[in-house]
């Protein structure tokens, strides 16, 4: 087997409270906090003489992890969070959630706004993105359970 599992998708922020509270409320679980730095870490990475503070965050499932990192040296590099969608890299996560109207409802109250609007993707989905905190894009999907005549 080549691979065991998908570890964590990581996502650098410049506020990392706001950031947790954000995917807090969005049903993920603080698992902790730090410091991450010294030569070891910038041989991992090619950023040598990195100071990064990160939360681990898992989704209620316990199978998936959200690590954010705020990065105190070097500067950063680039910004993304306003690419569109067809983007070339790394864009968006996608959460399963149990009731889309709730979940949008307290995450509007972070600021979070849906991108264009909720669709029905073939009576199987509710589907939206919304940028979230900082303008990071999250797409929701809440499965649609249709009784048969």
């Amino acid at each position: 087997m080549a691979i065991q599992r998908m570890d964590n998708v990581g996502i650098v922020v410049e506020d990392l409270d706001a950031a947790i509270a954000f995917f807090t409320e969005l049903g993920l679980t603080l698992e902790g906090r730090m410091r991450v730095d010294g030569e070891w870490a910038g041989r991992v990475t090619g950023l040598h003489g990195q100071r990064v503070e990160i939360a681990m965050l898992r989704t209620p499932d316990g199978h998936s992890r959200l690590e954010l990192s705020r990065f105190d040296a070097p500067a950063i590099a680039e910004d993304h969070r306003k690419a569109p969608v067809n983007a070339l890299g790394y864009l968006r996560v996608m959460f399963a959630v149990d009731d889309l109207d709730d979940t949008l409802e307290r995450l509007a109250k972070l600021g979070a706004t849906v991108v264009d609007e909720v669709v029905d993707y073939q009576g199987v989905y509710r589907l939206c993105y919304v940028r979230g905190v900082e303008g990071i894009l999250v797409g929701l999907a809440q499965e649609i359970r249709r009784e048969l005549a």
